[in-house]
């Protein structure tokens, strides 16, 4: 069946009997010069119905590779504490451009990590919006701004990326505690360091983890171990950790999400309209360092180290920036406890090779961390272990020249934090589950065609008392199947695709349910449910 065959019956299967008047509405044979502006199926930021005050934080056109910087100033009629604090980026660009990746500071806080949409050649609009009223701390003094989307302009590459960035404050108090104070890692001779308030009760490390943008860490999942023979190696084959250490001893463990681009899989028809998960707001990886901060609260500087573990040796290719968030106890200047459990199992990592027509790597990997500490607060003393258990299962193959190269791969995050203490027993339980399932093939005719599925899951119970008190259940899948003519112009590429992603979450806090389907960059389906 023909690409175009495929796509026709694709759009079809999303709108049923309303297939011809679909196509009667302007989806066109194959890509042209424009499409929709890139659209997702994530819900917008809820915003509260009180007063609101505005502040710039960037108006910026990136062509080379010279960071933004600028001066922060807090919104003034909205007083300094805010029911919700909303970023807003809106940006514009047209011609020819790559995907690039970008960031946003205030303070030296990293809020936003981004990447950008490939324009079409008539030009693009795309919009982001992020709730970050979890940085209202840093949002409250005068602070530098600083943000990069590094980007190159020339006679080929001709997009300038032009975009604004504002804040919106509204008055009132958040539905939930914020962080009492937001710090970032200091550097020293010896690396980086932290030094929490003496009365820090609960802490949490936010890290911003992502693969660098052309090289193979940006597809470490499809990256295999001698002897296999394959154009993007790694010593001990595709297993990433994403591990956070304090004074040496490991904190922290996490599967990182496997973020892909909008040029991702050499196929950014895929991507045009309907990025993939994550793409345009990269969600940070959390650590919840509550049971060491019996040890960080001694007010002395302690070292913080973040790695990747599973990339080569003396290799590039990830970003880990890093905040922390403090909560601290409002009745006692000075809280003292200590780490009382450090734990982990060994890294179980197999990766097997099988020759044949089409080779193969089957990798299992993953282990368990669990830390636990007391901490004497105001309120009694206060127990908290966290459990995080990873797991990766994939399966690669590829023939001889990368002609065809498909990689069938899920990754679990596991990760239990109880408390005990004054009152009833606490305890929080997050499944996360990634899953991609794609394969790119060029065939005699020199078309490549890419047809892949991704999806971001996540499961949360908390209980009180061995009692279910709330819980959640997203579920956020993209799919997508596009084809082009290799070595062609762009205008005689002849490509045709179709992409759809459906966003689900439920649970005791309501429902929301959105569709999104294109064909050839025409919007087919924008549907809401619940």
């Amino acid at each position: 069946m023909s690409m175009l065959a495929t796509a026709v019956l694709l759009v079809g299967a999303f709108l049923g009997a309303g297939t011809a008047t679909a196509r009667a509405a302007g989806v066109p044979a194959e890509f042209g010069t424009d499409w929709h502006d890139p659209v997702t199926a994530a819900p917008p930021v809820a915003r509260p119905h009180t007063k609101s005050c505005q502040v710039t934080l960037a108006d910026m056109q990136f062509r080379d590779f010279t960071p933004y910087r600028g001066a922060y100033t807090p919104p003034k009629g909205c007083g300094d504490r805010w029911s919700k604090v909303v970023l807003r980026l809106d940006g514009t660009v047209k011609g020819r451009q790559y995907d690039r990746l970008g960031y946003l500071h205030v303070g030296g806080v990293e809020i936003l990590r981004t990447s950008t949409p490939e324009p079409s050649p008539d030009g693009i609009a795309w919009h982001v919006e992020k709730d970050v009223t979890r940085y209202s701390d840093t949002f409250r003094s005068p602070r530098d701004v600083e943000m990069l989307i590094g980007n190159v302009v020339d006679d080929t590459y001709t997009g300038v990326i032009d975009v604004h960035v504002t804040l919106t404050f509204y008055a009132g108090s958040p539905a939930d505690r914020t962080p009492d104070r937001v710090l970032t890692l200091a550097d020293t001779p010896d690396g980086t360091t932290l030094t929490t308030p003496r009365n820090s009760e609960r802490i949490v490390a936010e890290v911003y983890a992502t693969g660098s943008g052309g090289g193979c860490e940006e597809f470490w999942y499809l990256t295999v171990a001698d002897p296999a023979s394959y154009s993007c190696k790694a010593d001990h084959g595709p297993y990433r950790e994403v591990q956070i250490k304090v004074d040496g001893r490991t904190a922290g463990i996490a599967a990182p999400f496997p973020n892909v681009w909008t040029g991702g899989w050499s196929d950014p028809y895929l991507w045009y309209v309907v990025p993939a998960p994550g793409a345009f707001d990269v969600r940070p990886i959390e650590y919840d360092l509550t049971p060491f901060a019996g040890l960080l609260d001694d007010g002395r500087p302690h070292r913080v180290e973040v790695s990747v573990v599973g990339v080569p040796a003396g290799q590039a290719g990830w970003s880990t920036p890093v905040n922390v968030l403090v909560w601290q106890d409002a009745h006692r200047d000075r809280l003292t406890g200590a780490v009382t459990e450090d734990t982990a199992t060994d890294l179980v990592n197999s990766s097997t090779y099988t020759p044949g027509s089409q080779n193969r790597v089957d990798t299992k990997a993953g282990h368990r961390l669990t830390v636990s500490g007391y901490l004497d607060t105001s309120h009694g003393r206060v127990t908290t272990t966290v459990t995080r258990t990873l797991a990766d299962t994939s399966v690669h193959r590829w023939t001889d020249g990368e002609n065809t190269d498909g990689l069938n791969a899920t990754w679990t995050d596991d990760q239990t934090v109880a408390t005990t203490g004054p009152g009833p027993a606490r305890s929080a339980r997050t499944l996360r589950t990634y899953t991609l399932d794609g394969v790119t093939t060029i065939g005699s005719d020199d078309r490549l065609r890419t047809v892949l599925t991704l999806g971001d899951r996540a499961s949360v119970t908390e209980l009180r008392g061995g009692r279910r008190t709330a819980w959640s259940r997203l579920d956020d899948t993209y799919r997508g199947d596009a084809s082009y003519a290799l070595d062609a112009p762009r205008e005689q590429r002849h490509a045709v695709g179709t992409s759809s992603e459906r966003y689900r979450s439920y649970g005791s806090g309501g429902c929301y349910d959105h569709t999104l389907a294109t064909a050839q960059g025409a919007l087919t389906l924008d549907r809401r449910g619940c």
